[in-house]
């Protein structure tokens, strides 16, 4: 695998979006979403797989380490040209690279993400990278990559808005940022989320809720996501952008409004309703039940 010494993560605008391919029909999907990206921003497109050789357990009668490997390799170049075919059906002018390397899945796409536009992937695996596209590679490119990911998954209404997931923390700027751009791009509408939520006690006798004063909570909460707001929209005044502030739970609040729209995005980490939103219940809920593909921004190194 490439050396991953020091912490360069400058991107060039024609930077490539990435694609882990694993053969799966939902790889293929990320594909497809992936070329269509690829279209409005006119970048090219890499298609990546990686694998990992068995340490031991080859039947020596029927074939040896080299021609396992070779099988392998040969697998994964069908995949590719498969998801090449793909690829080019949705975006015909859109460049195409592929290549396989011997490595595990979540380490390749962490290193591919180092000079990636986006790193893509589907919701689920295939074969010798079962897993590869949900759950802990997700969670890990989310916690360790160095551009955005995007987890193809659900149902996206074509003119349906971005739904972005705003906690008011510095932090999710990047998130913002990223929801704003694609709005922009596809010509449609951003809702910016922000949820609260009740806060409880527990004892051995009781569960009692703090009292809060509500009113006062969701108009410091609209008052400071149109702070945050106000700056974005200004640099994008071709964006129509709808502010809600509910009181549910995050994962809640963002699927059901996910469920009308092309794409939700949220930040890698932030505090209040969206605390742990990567590394937690949240993360978890939404990189396997979000209603159409979900965009995770980490803020930049």
């Amino acid at each position: 695998m490439r050396g991953t010494s020091g912490s360069d993560t400058t991107r060039s605008p024609s930077a490539p979006i990435v694609v882990g391919v694993d053969g799966s029909a939902s790889a293929l999907a990320a594909v497809g979403w992936a070329a269509a990206e690829c279209a409005r921003h006119h970048v090219p497109l890499r298609l990546v797989h990686g694998f990992m050789l068995p340490a031991s357990g080859y039947p020596e009668m029927l074939i040896n380490a080299t021609e396992a490997r070779h099988a392998i390799e040969q697998q994964a170049r069908d995949w590719l040209t498969e998801a090449a075919a793909t690829a080019r059906a949705a975006a015909p002018d859109v460049k195409i690279t592929t290549e396989v390397l011997c490595c595990g899945a979540a380490g390749l796409l962490i290193e591919e993400s180092r000079k990636a536009r986006l790193v893509v992937v589907g919701s689920r695996g295939l074969g010798t990278v079962t897993g590869l596209l949900v759950g802990s590679t997700a969670v890990a490119l989310a916690a360790h990559g160095h551009s955005p990911v995007v987890v193809v998954r659900g149902m996206a209404v074509p003119d349906g808005p971005v739904v972005v997931g705003v906690d008011g923390s510095p932090t999710s700027e990047a998130a913002l940022a990223f929801a704003f751009e694609a709005a922009s791009t596809r010509g449609v509408a951003l809702t910016a989320l922000m949820t609260s939520q009740d806060f409880t006690v527990d004892s051995a006798y009781h569960v009692s809720r703090i009292a809060i004063d509500w009113a006062q909570v969701e108009e410091d909460e609209r008052r400071l996501l149109a702070q945050r707001l106000a700056g974005w929209q200004e640099k994008y005044p071709d964006v129509e952008v709808r502010r809600v502030v509910l009181r549910d739970r995050p994962a809640r609040a963002l699927m059901r409004y996910g469920a009308e729209a092309q794409l939700l995005v949220v930040g890698s980490h932030g505090h209040g309703g969206f605390a742990g939103m990567l590394l937690g219940s949240t993360s978890q809920a939404l990189v396997h039940h979000a209603p159409c593909p979900l965009a995770i921004v980490r803020p930049p190194k």
